[in-house]
């Protein structure tokens, strides 16, 4: 006689979760595995990690409201801590396996455009306020309005755009390419190094570790822009153990062949307390009186605008690599991941570290085999432990950490092939955003060269039922933008 084992002695079904926490995170219902979950979690962060580095030299740069630089390990720590926080928030409440942290081109906007025409609370104040608008329309439905509002290939080309003005803004920073003195006889604006020719140590890290790190990206090796930097710091080092460069200014006189920001030195402790300083220094109204209203309302509507499409790309992007995305192309919890995103828009703000944004780069957490949140609390675990090597940022001179901005600014720009060259309609509007961005150094001003353009070609080939209302609209504060200065001179 066979005897049957008892129920309680059967394999688990495989599609049954297996505890609590499973059904939660929806780990077996969507195909994965806590080990899956773990290597994608690492993966993740070992290819965004360099934001850590790389978001504090880009704000570095800017101003407070002292006119003095911000201090980098503070704004590496509390990069690290915003990183850390909603990355898990966004695990545990999108349950979505996409991390944030501080987006390149958001926080190139704030340094070079709106933190140079205030104080850097002022500015941080108008990042709060973008964040909170984001919420609003995520929880109104209207995020989805002006998101279709806008074409696909105009959108495609504000990401490209913003690939190439990180992509200047690092070959400038690195000293690659450089402006040529008032005092030369030349129409020609720019130069390649000093004097058209590679000269000086630090020049010749950048251009070694931007070769290592493009080799890295070609072989697809995971974390290849991290270990770029690294290796382009620990060169530099070496370089400045040896030649004793020295930073750019000595003395206050100008040393062209020195370091741009940071001289890359040891430095005395590796873990420290983290400077948690700069946390809660933002002004929301403060630049409203400062600057006039609609400088403010332009700016906030273009850190609007650049969160708010890459978020939506991005989503889809992982959704589509992880086979997550439903019939309309939605990922399950839509609403409450790009709630999530809005929070950490404004937690960036509220930090003082930029506006938080998702990272494309957790496809390949996805690519490792993360489908759910448990991914993100590895990610946002990590980066909270990095919170507390903020003085390695001191070691990271620009010339290392620019690769990261050419690097990027290269995959940004691959998009370009999705727009249809042949269709003057878009693809005039889509030139005018992508290289504005760059020429004028301004994202602002690619984005209201394309809309306009837009609005105006379709009018003039009497197409105005192509044109969805709500882009009258943000063609109307454009054009007021670009006349604010003869507008300004009339009113004041």
């Amino acid at each position: 006689m066979t005897i049957s084992p008892p129920k309680n002695s059967l394999p688990p079904d495989p599609a049954q979760p297996r505890n609590g926490f499973d059904r939660f995170f929806e780990i077996t219902a969507r195909g994965s595995t806590p080990g899956r979950e773990i290597r994608g979690g690492l993966a993740t962060f070992f290819t965004m990690a360099y934001i850590v580095v790389l978001n504090p030299l880009i704000l570095g740069g800017a101003v407070d409201g002292d006119d003095k630089k911000l201090a980098i390990p503070a704004l590496a720590a509390a990069t690290a801590l915003v990183a850390g926080l909603m990355t898990i928030l966004m695990g545990i409440v999108g349950r979505f396996p996409m991390a944030l942290a501080a987006g390149l081109g958001v926080n190139a906007v704030v340094a070079y455009e709106v933190a140079p025409q205030m104080t850097w609370a002022d500015a941080m104040g108008l990042v709060v306020i973008e964040g909170v608008i984001v919420a609003i329309l995520v929880l109104t439905g209207l995020r989805t309005a002006v998101f279709r509002s806008v074409p696909t290939q105009l959108k495609t080309a504000i990401g490209v755009g913003i690939g190439l003005f990180l992509t200047i803004i690092g070959l400038v920073d690195a000293g690659f390419v450089r402006r040529i003195p008032d005092i030369a006889n030349t129409t020609v604006p720019v130069e390649l190094g000093i004097g058209g020719r590679i000269v000086g140590w630090p020049l010749l890290v950048f251009v070694v570790g931007l070769l290592v790190t493009v080799v890295l990206v070609v072989r697809r090796v995971r974390g290849a822009i991290l270990i770029g930097i690294f290796a382009s710091t620990v060169l530099a080092i070496i370089v400045e153990a040896v030649a004793d460069v020295g930073p750019s200014f000595v003395n206050g006189q100008p040393n062209p062949r020195g370091w741009a920001l940071n001289v890359p030195e040891l430095p005395k402790k590796i873990v420290d307390v983290p400077d948690l300083s700069l946390l809660g220094q933002f002004d929301l109204l403060g630049s409203w009186t400062r600057v006039g209203w609609l400088v403010p309302l332009m700016f906030v509507f273009t850190l609007l605008v650049t969160d708010f499409f890459d978020t939506m790309g991005t989503m889809v992007a992982i959704g589509q690599e992880g086979d997550m995305l439903d019939e309309q192309g939605t990922p399950p919890r839509a609403k409450e991941i790009l709630l999530v995103d809005s929070i950490a828009a404004a937690a960036g703000g509220a930090a003082s570290v930029s506006s938080n944004t998702s990272f494309v780069e957790s496809a390949a957490g996805v690519a490792e085999g993360a489908r759910t949140g448990v991914a993100n609390l590895v990610t946002g675990t990590l980066f909270l432990l990095a919170m507390f090597l903020a003085p390695l940022s001191l070691v990271v001179p620009f010339e290392a950490a620019s690769t990261a901005l050419v690097v990027v600014g290269f995959l940004m720009m691959t998009a370009v092939r999705t727009i249809d060259w042949t269709d003057y309609e878009i693809a005039i509007p889509a030139f005018l955003t992508i290289t504005l961005m760059p020429f004028t150094y301004s994202i602002s001003n690619g984005i209201g060269a394309g809309v306009i353009s837009f609005v105006v070609v379709k009018l003039a080939k009497g197409k105005a039922r192509e044109i969805h209302p709500l882009l009258y609209g943000v063609a109307a504060l454009f054009v007021l933008y670009f006349l604010r200065g003869p507008i300004e001179s009339v009113v004041l």
